[in-house]
């Protein structure tokens, strides 16, 4: 059986417009979904990642100030702070003689956490983070009047990348106990 032309395209079978139309549009749905979960994904990540890098810096500034604060000692001769203070707040930061006997300094400068340890100035966060406070407390706790043992608080609020922020405070008293008998 031969068919011509006319009869063979009456047996073809074909999408019309309107079914091309609906499958485009399912299509796209499904695609903009999977791109929309996608890049939400990426930001989180990114948000992530910057709230790692801020809780990792911030971390070690104040383990590096502890531990430097901790091991301070009375200053008996007055020649880095007042004389028989432990601790001294200076306008911006926090100075003291360290168990080496060398004055050192902790300090906000513009966004950047900084210490001046016996002259040599070195900073303590990156510039890719921005210290917006660095504020020590409580002063009362510093002075010998009392039988306390001195302490010192430190507080940081640090914003880093994706406007992402974390305050973090730790208090520390010195290790070599100095109270009145």
């Amino acid at each position: 059986m031969k068919l011509n032309y006319q009869s063979a395209f009456r047996f073809q079978k074909s999408f019309t417009l309107v079914e091309l139309l609906v499958a485009v549009a399912i299509f796209s749905l499904i695609v903009g979904a999977a791109t929309g979960v996608f890049v939400s994904a990426i930001r989180a990540q990114r948000k992530s990642l910057a709230y790692q890098e801020i809780l990792s810096q911030a971390s070690y500034a104040m383990e590096y100030m502890s531990r430097a604060l901790r091991m301070a000692k009375k200053d008996l001769d007055g020649n880095c702070i007042e004389a028989k203070l432990n601790y001294q707040k200076t306008t911006t930061g926090i100075k003291f003689e360290n168990y080496q006997g060398i004055c050192q300094e902790f300090y906000l400068e513009g966004n950047q956490l900084k210490e001046n340890k016996g002259g040599n100035i070195s900073e303590l966060t990156s510039d890719n983070l921005k210290v917006k406070s660095f504020n020590i407390g409580p002063s009362d706790s510093w002075d010998q009047d009392d039988n306390d043992q001195p302490r010192v608080t430190l507080f940081l609020t640090i914003e880093g990348k994706e406007n992402s922020e974390i305050k973090i405070q730790t208090t520390i008293s010195q290790r070599n106990l100095d109270v009145k008998y």
